[in-house]
């Protein structure tokens, strides 16, 4: 028996109140697919999904139509084989890590993914030791942003089973804007410990536009999102993204009506765990001048929330979230010391792994 495992599921269990006091783990074990919790005659499995901006994961050639010009041998930032092979290997490094403080050697069975130019570049990157591994897949439509970054998704095939795919457009609601192209919505509906559930991965417009374009998005995400509902009110539907707006913003207590207390959540309302996370614990996923923001997040819609806190865990439901942290994600020294340690910085070439921290949201189901 792995005691550490053991001691960390206590902790984790009893913190969320799932357990009562005088009711002991009898015992833990990890195997292949997902975490098994027994507690006296009930048994729980754990399961992860997480968001990773990739920041800029380019391919060495250039894709018709698309302004990927800095990303290519001869552009500014001398994009070449080796650049992007380390690039490959180390976002795989952190994708695989990401949601293993809590499911050792098996990860997230899901993970959106913003900032990917393409198939090729998803390809080489599931192709990646660290997610070969676990038989990792992905899915993709190519968008139509101008630079041609697109949102992706990663997924365990053995935890996850993809149904659907669909890339509902970004619709400017100025006229004066109908030329403007950005990332779409990828939304994929699929099959998660036996539930249908709904992953929208989303980059929104980004801080040089004005906070219109984020609201914007977030009506239009919100759509999709009750149209999902309304075709089955059982589906649980997450949001993920690079939103470009912290929790506390309009986009995300108006646009999507998110929430930062369960209790507080009404039937149209989204869950937003991470508002606290930022506002209380001042913890977030990238550095502007200094301080913290959290534009990378996870929210849920009510039926995926332990609302009426009966600890009725008999469907897939919220158990905690995580801004996933590991020192090599982290600038050591230098002017960036203490940041997301990025790619490039003022020009040089860092060989590092993204602007941003990735997200993990951590979900918990009785086992019948």
């Amino acid at each position: 028996m792995n005691s550490f495992v053991l001691l960390s599921f206590f902790r984790i269990f009893a913190e969320n109140n799932i357990i009562m006091n005088r009711l002991r783990i009898l015992f833990a074990v990890v195997f292949c697919s997902v975490v098994t919790v027994v507690s006296a005659q009930k048994k729980y499995s754990v399961y992860g999904i997480g968001f990773y901006n990739q920041e800029n994961l380019f391919d060495t050639c250039h894709d018709e139509g698309k302004n990927d010009y800095e990303y290519l041998p001869t552009g500014s930032n001398r994009w070449n084989a080796r650049k992007y092979t380390h690039k490959l290997q180390n976002m795989a490094r952190a994708l695989a890590d990401m949601g293993t403080d809590m499911l050792p050697n098996v990860g997230c069975a899901v993970i959106g993914l913003s900032e990917v130019e393409n198939a090729q570049a998803l390809s080489d990157l599931v192709d990646q030791e660290p997610l070969r591994a676990r038989g990792m897949k992905f899915v993709h439509i190519e968008g139509p942003d101008t630079r041609g970054v697109d949102c992706a998704m990663l997924y365990n095939p053995s935890l996850f089973t993809v149904e659907d795919v669909q890339l509902p457009p970004y619709v400017p609601e100025l006229p004066e804007d109908s030329t403007f192209k950005t990332r779409g919505f990828l939304t994929v509906k699929g099959i998660l410990a036996n539930e249908r559930v709904a992953i929208i991965v989303c980059h929104w417009p980004s801080r040089y536009s004005t906070s219109f374009y984020r609201e914007s998005a977030a009506r239009q995400v919100r759509v999709i999102k009750d149209n999902l509902l309304l075709e089955d009110p059982t589906r649980k539907v997450f949001v993920m993204g690079d939103l470009n707006d912290d929790p506390t913003n309009k986009s995300m207590t108006e646009g999507l009506s998110c929430k930062s207390e369960v209790n507080k959540v009404g039937a149209g309302d989204m869950y937003n765990p991470w508002y606290n996370v930022l506002v209380k614990q001042g913890i977030g996923t990238l550095a502007y001048n200094g301080a913290w923001n959290l534009f990378d997040q996870i929210v849920m819609t009510p039926n995926a929330i332990d609302k009426k806190g009966n600890k009725d865990y008999s469907g897939l439901t919220y158990l905690k979230c995580q801004v996933f942290r590991r020192d090599y994600l982290i600038q050591q020294e230098g002017k960036y010391k203490g940041n997301p340690k990025r790619t490039h910085a003022g020009g040089v070439w860092l060989d590092g792994y993204s602007d941003h921290l990735p997200v993990v949201v951590y979900l918990v189901k009785e086992q019948q």
